[in-house]
């Protein structure tokens, strides 16, 4: 019977860049898709995305964006910006590990979630080692990981989607469409 808090941390995904307004994040969509399932249930998704951070500066963040909410749920989207900069995978992980320990200490559950499918990212060299990197690190330290890039490559290797219709015009952003789908999904 107490309420439900739920931090959404994370880059320009969880801000909602390429949405066409704030009503269109992920973290709305996925508040709306919520309380449309359990109405009675007191829940708040809090959205904390900043675009174009990496995970050492979500990390920094942590205290006052994540902690001080309570959160019994934090979802963490990461790795996009690893993957366009071509950051040190290494240092990146360590930085999740960090991040995580972080987040299970104050009891919250986590969710990682791992980059999209979209055209300026998938020609990173290093982006399927950051994906890799991110599914590995839920294993290792049991937290679930929402795996956005394997649905979104199944919208698009499956025929029902082209990139036009998922991916906003800057070739890198998600839409109001896949934002709704992705919402729907973790939901």
């Amino acid at each position: 019977g107490k309420p439900v808090v739920i931090v959404a941390i994370g880059s320009s995904s969880t801000e909602g860049v390429g949405a066409s307004d704030a009503a269109h994040t992920y973290p709305a969509l996925l508040a709306e898709e919520l309380h449309q399932r359990w109405p009675q249930v007191a829940l708040t998704v809090f959205n904390k995305g900043i675009g174009g951070e990496i995970a050492s500066q979500m990390l920094a963040r942590f205290e006052r964006d994540v902690v001080a909410y309570h959160p019994q749920l934090v979802i963490w989207q990461t790795g996009s910006n690893y993957a366009l900069r071509n950051q040190n995978i290494e240092g990146y992980a360590n930085t999740l590990r960090q991040g995580i320990s972080r987040l299970k200490a104050t009891g919250a559950d986590v969710i990682l979630m791992d980059p999209q499918v979209a055209p300026r990212l998938i020609v990173r060299p290093i982006h399927l080692m950051v994906v890799d990197s991110i599914t590995a690190l839920g294993n290792e330290m049991n937290v679930a990981v929402f795996r956005r890039f394997a649905v979104m490559q199944h919208w698009i290797s499956s025929g029902h989607y082209r990139f036009e219709e998922i991916v906003s015009r800057d070739g890198l952003h998600m839409n109001d469409m896949s934002y709704s789908c992705i919402a729907h999904l973790l939901a």
